[in-house]
C-alpha cells in the first residue's frame, strides 16, 4: 500500500512547524562495546539486519516529512528526536528516501544513559541557524548511591526565519520501576530544565524557549506542572489528552507523555515576530495499528521481541508557528 497524504497542500511561508519523535530505539546494526545495543545487530535474537535498519529509516523519514504539512504545506522546520543511538543513525536519517531531499543538519552529544540511547535535534538549514548548543547531565543516585545514568537534556539556541528561539529537547526517566518509584527522577530533570530556562531569561528576559520531549510524564504530573507554574510557560498539550487519544499507550491507557511547552511570549501578536498558531499529536492512522486487540495503538518496529515492520511505539507531537 502506498500512503501518500497532504499532497497537493499550498507551502505557507509565513508558518513554521516545530516538532519531537521517540524514534523507538534507532540503533544501528553494528556492536558498541560502549553501548546496550546487543539486541540490535543481525545475529541478536532481534535479528536487527541492514534491510530492516534501513525500513526503519525510511518509514521515520517519511512521518518526519510529514509532520505539519497539513498546515503548512511543508516539512518542518527542527525536529527533536529521542532514542538515538548516535550521530550515524542521524546522518543515515536525514539522508534516507524522504528526508535526503531537504537540507537538514543535526545537533547531537553523547549522552551517559546507560541504555546508549541520546536526544538530538534536526534541523531545516534554510531556516534555522544554530548559534549555541550544550548537553546538560542529569545527577540522579540509585538506591545503593551509585550514579544513576539517563540522557542529558538537549538546549539548541539559534535563528528561526530572523527570530532568535531557545529549543530544550529532553527524554526523562521512564516509568518501568512504577511512577511513585521513579517520580524523582523525572523532577531532577524538570528542575534541570529550570535551572536552564532561568539561566537564558537572566541574560535574555524576553527569550523566546520551546520545551519539547518525551517526559515520561503527562501534562498533569507535579514535574510538567511545576516547570508551567514556575517558569512562565504555556503547555498547549494539556487540553489534547483523552481516554482514547494521546502520544503513546501502556496497558491499555493512553498518556501524552510527548509534549511541546513554550514561553507565553509567543502570544505576543507583531508583523515580524513568530507567535503561537496550534498544536497536535501527529496520529495519522497510517502510524496505528489498524485491527486486533490493540487496533488505534502506534504501530511499532518490535513488540518485545518480535520484529512488526512499523513506525514507533510513540507518535509525534508538534506546534506550528505564524508570522
Amino acid at each position: 500500500m502506498i500512503i501518500k497524504p497532504f499532497e497537493n497542500i499550498p507551502v505557507r511561508n509565513d508558518l513554521q512547524t516545530v516538532a519531537f519523535y521517540n524514534t523507538e530505539n534507532l540503533f544501528d546494526t553494528f556492536n558498541d562495546k560502549l553501548k546496550y545495543d546487543n539486541d540490535f545487530t543481525p545475529k541478536s535474537i532481534k535479528k536487527w539486519t541492514p534491510k530492516r535498519y534501513d525500513k526503519k529509516l525510511r518509514k521515520l523519514g517519511f512521518v518526519i516529512s510529514n509532520i505539519g504539512k497539513r498546515e503548512t504545506g511543508k516539512h518542518p522546520a527542527v525536529v527533536g528526536l529521542a532514542e538515538i543511538e548516535n550521530a550515524k543513525v542521524i546522518k543515515d536519517l536525514i539522508s534516507s528516501k524522504h528526508l535526503e531531499p531537504f537540507n537538514y543538519g543535526y545537533v547531537h552529544y553523547n549522552s551517559p544513559d546507560e541504555r546508549g540511547i541520546d536526544v538530538a535535534l534536526i534541523y531545516d538549514k534554510d531556516v534555522f541557524q544554530v548559534l549555541h548548543s550544550e548537553p546538560f547531565s542529569i545527577e540522579l543516585k540509585n538506591d545503593k548511591g551509585l550514579p544513576d545514568y539517563t540522557r542529558d537534556v538537549l538546549l539548541v539556541s539559534g535563528i528561526l526565519d530572523g527570530e532568535k528561539v531557545h529549543v530544550i529537547v529532553n527524554h526523562w526517566s521512564s516509568r518501568r520501576e512504577g511512577a511513585k518509584e521513579t517520580e524523582h527522577k523525572r523532577m531532577a530533570s524538570s528542575d534541570k530544565v529550570g535551572e536552564i530556562i532561568s539561566s537564558i531569561t537572566l541574560e535574555d528576559p524576553e527569550a523566546k524557549i520551546i520545551v519539547i520531549g518525551d517526559f515520561n510524564d503527562d501534562p498533569h504530573n507535579n514535574s510538567i506542572k511545576r516547570l508551567v507554574d514556575n517558569y512562565g510557560l504555556f503547555n498547549p498539550m494539556e487540553t489534547l489528552r483523552s481516554f482514547n487519544r494521546g502520544s503513546t499507550k501502556h496497558n491499555r491507557q493512553w498518556n501524552l507523555f510527548d509534549q511541546i511547552l513554550i514561553s507565553t511570549n509567543f502570544f505576543k501578536t507583531s508583523d515580524n515576530l513568530y507567535e503561537y498558531s496550534l498544536s497536535n499529536i501527529f496520529d495519522e492512522d497510517f502510524l496505528k495499528i489498524f485491527e486486533g486487540r490493540y487496533k488505534g495503538a502506534p504501530y511499532r518496529t518490535y513488540v518485545g521481541q518480535r520484529y512488526k515492520g512499523g513506525y514507533s511505539d510513540h507518535f509525534p507531537v508538534y506546534a506550528v508557528f505564524k508570522k
